[in-house]
């Protein structure tokens, strides 16, 4: 046996034992696709082990991530951190090798993958992140910006409707510097592919406008070689290489079958396919010419990367302000005085949609911060987030500042993600609210990856009005919310918008602005609390006298203009209100105990909650003698302000609910 053979089938029967050891996994895929892998990161992969996070490194996808033992066995053979015990550990809590691959998590793990779809259009955000930069930074005769984004695909994730969207705009960007390896098996869990997935793969890639080729034997690691070499020269087309693999190869009862996709197997039959791969009948073993390999893509990166500085110090030398910005900007960094331009509203009874004034601030956030770049989902001229001057981002033209995502809400928000993984950029994505649903899978797995990535989501609530249901976000606030780690901001007035996108910048991880269509007053800030209280996600907008209410009236976004007037209502009754304004429940619940107990002190116990959506989640601000004024249904059409009358967002019941709260107090007071 070969050095080259002796490390395919080092992954084979390492993939195998791990997932035998944990009794749980998948060692089908990793067995199949071993050729394809090793020659890949061998020949091809231009990264440096001992520094993971080389800026221009190649990005390498595993995409079909419930084969992470493919990974795992890579970066251990190639000499990442990730040692022999931590693949016995396969699976275990607290490892370094979880079920699927997790970014951050495990050192050369680019990407969280496991959801079939989302990895093969992360590539997609990651190559134009890359375009982006090169076009940035790079200057005749000085390259800093330029590699390859690769990944392994699986039948799963050309089948994911999500790929679908990621490979057209792929195509549309022409992104050349995308090459996947399809492993084409045609064996999913439920038994062989043809049962359900018939079409011919390559040719509608052909279609989109991929560069396509096939290599009918996974194991003829020339003819993968070749392949990928040919995809590289082909600089105007993504590219995707079909391999012909059999999954679980080298087992000889299991591979060619399901039975190897999602198990492990057995034993007895691991025993065999050591025997058959003429591996030693030892668990874990590595050989020890196996360590050249290790050793040689250490020297091989290390060399890469140093070639690569060099490139960088001369390119540091000859545009020093340029160098600085790319350091910068890859370290995640903002540069001085970014915020100073945010625009500040004078007072204004009929106002703007906050739609309208977050376009303004952005486009000054914009002016200031020149890697924030982003689009919409064909939405640009009603979300209002076309950059003034910024060109658009296309086939040839990459240092465009605006993206035509078309209408792939899905395929944006994975794009999104990789665009923020690749790092040196921060990215923006815009749709309506209630489209919220068709991109809920890459926003969860941008908020599990603590991913800088904003959302820009108008047309928040019923006040769109007309449209109906269908477009009408009831339950979305809530459904945001309640993703751990993402942080929802719904503004009041033009000035909370302000500040929201001054936050936005700030705050660790995704953030969704909610935004209105219908004008909204902007507030007097000198009868009224400054709008820089957002920055602590809920504040006393106006108080009652002497700062003592007899009730709290909590509001967001447009119902804040009702809550108001509701409160000066309940001054006419004689009963004192205090207003809050919490536009984020996530940036309030981070205050400290005693911050939110001067807003919402225990001795109020009568409570309002006034917001367009559903009640889930104001209940622990209301507490049991509270009261909310929210919608429990979808909605209807007519005109905004019918709409919002009919449900009961209106003064009058505001007012109503407050007296319920406050009797329900004092009976409460009475009994005992």
């Amino acid at each position: 046996m070969n050095k080259e053979q002796m490390v395919v089938n080092a992954i084979r029967v390492l993939s195998a034992e791990a997932v035998q050891k944990a009794k749980s996994g998948h060692p089908g895929m990793p067995m199949g696709m071993a050729p394809a892998a090793h020659v890949l990161w061998k020949e091809f992969l231009r990264h440096n082990p001992a520094n993971p996070a080389w800026p221009d490194r190649d990005r390498f996808i595993l995409s079909a991530g419930h084969g992470s033992m493919l990974l795992y066995s890579l970066l251990h053979l190639t000499g990442y951190g990730v040692s022999l015990d931590d693949l016995k550990k396969f699976r275990q809590w607290g490892s370094l090798t979880p079920g699927h691959p997790e970014a951050g998590h495990t050192p050369g793990v680019e990407t969280t993958t496991g959801p079939l779809g989302q990895g093969f259009a992360n590539g997609v955000g990651m190559a134009i992140a890359e375009r982006w930069l090169a076009e940035r930074f790079n200057r005749p005769g000085h390259e800093v910006v330029n590699h390859f984004t690769y990944a392994i695909v699986s039948d799963g994730d050309l089948m994911e409707g999500v790929s679908h969207e990621a490979a057209g705009l792929a195509a549309h960007l022409k992104l050349g510097r995308i090459i996947y390896l399809y492993d084409d098996n045609q064996i999913t869990i439920e038994g062989k592919t043809d049962i359900a997935f018939t079409e011919d793969r390559m040719a509608r890639m052909a279609a989109y406008g991929w560069h396509v080729q096939s290599v009918k034997d996974g194991n003829d690691l020339a003819a993968i070689a070749a392949a990928i070499r040919a995809a590289q020269a082909v600089t105007d087309k993504p590219s995707i290489i079909a391999v012909k693999t059999i999954i679980g190869f080298g087992s000889p009862g299991k591979q060619g079958s399901s039975k190897s996709h999602g198990e492990p197997l057995g034993p007895d039959e691991a025993k065999a396919t050591r025997k058959n791969l003429g591996w030693p009948d030892e668990e874990f073993h590595v050989p020890a010419e196996i360590e050249a390999c290790r050793r040689g893509s250490l020297e091989k990166g290390k060399s890469a990367e140093a070639e690569w500085q060099k490139r960088f110090d001369a390119y540091a030398r000859a545009f020093p302000e340029l160098a600085a910005e790319f350091r910068r900007t890859m370290a995640g960094e903002l540069p001085a005085g970014w915020d100073a331009a945010l625009p500040v509203f004078p007072a204004d009874a009929k106002g703007e949609a906050t739609r309208n004034t977050s376009g303004i601030a952005l486009n000054a956030v914009a002016a200031k911060v020149p890697n924030l770049i982003g689009g919409s989902a064909d939405l640009a001229p009603s979300t209002k987030t076309l950059l003034k001057d910024g060109g658009d981002f296309q086939a040839g033209k990459y240092s465009g500042r605006n993206f035509h995502f078309g209408v792939r809400e899905h395929g944006m928000g994975s794009a999104l993600n990789g665009m923020a993984l690749h790092g040196g950029v921060i990215p923006y994505g815009a749709t309506f609210f209630v489209f919220a649903d068709y991109m809920r899978p890459p926003m969860r797995l941008a908020a599990l990856m603590k991913l800088k990535v904003v959302y820009v989501m108008t047309h928040d609530s019923i006040g769109v009005g007309e449209d109906g249901p269908t477009h009408q976000p009831v339950e979305h606030l809530a459904s945001m919310r309640i993703i751990p780690g993402m942080t929802l901001i719904r503004p009041c007035d033009a000035n909370e918008t302000a500040e929201a996108w001054r936050q936005t910048l700030l705050v660790k991880g995704p953030v969704v602005l909610a935004l209105t269509r219908q004008n909204l007053p902007t507030l007097d800030r000198a009868k009224f609390a400054p709008a820089a209280n957002l920055a602590k996600g809920g504040y006393v907008l106006a108080d009652a006298p002497g700062g003592k209410p007899d009730v709290i009236l909590i509001a967001t976004g447009s119902e804040m203009t009702i809550t108001l007037e509701a409160a000066e209502k309940l001054a006419a009754k004689g009963i004192k209100a205090r207003v809050v304004s919490m536009p984020s429940q996530e940036l309030f619940d981070a205050q400290p105990e005693s911050y939110r107990q001067s807003v919402l002190p225990a001795s109020v116990a009568a409570r309002v909650s006034v917001e367009a959506g559903v009640t889930d989640g104001w209940h622990k601000y209301v507490g049991s003698f509270g009261e909310c004024v929210a919608l429990d249904r979808f909605g209807a059409s007519g005109p905004y302000k019918t709409v919002f009358e009919k449900f009961g967002f209106t003064a009058d019941n505001v007012v109503a609910k407050a007296v319920e709260s406050v009797e329900r107090v004092k009976g409460h007071g009475a009994k005992k």
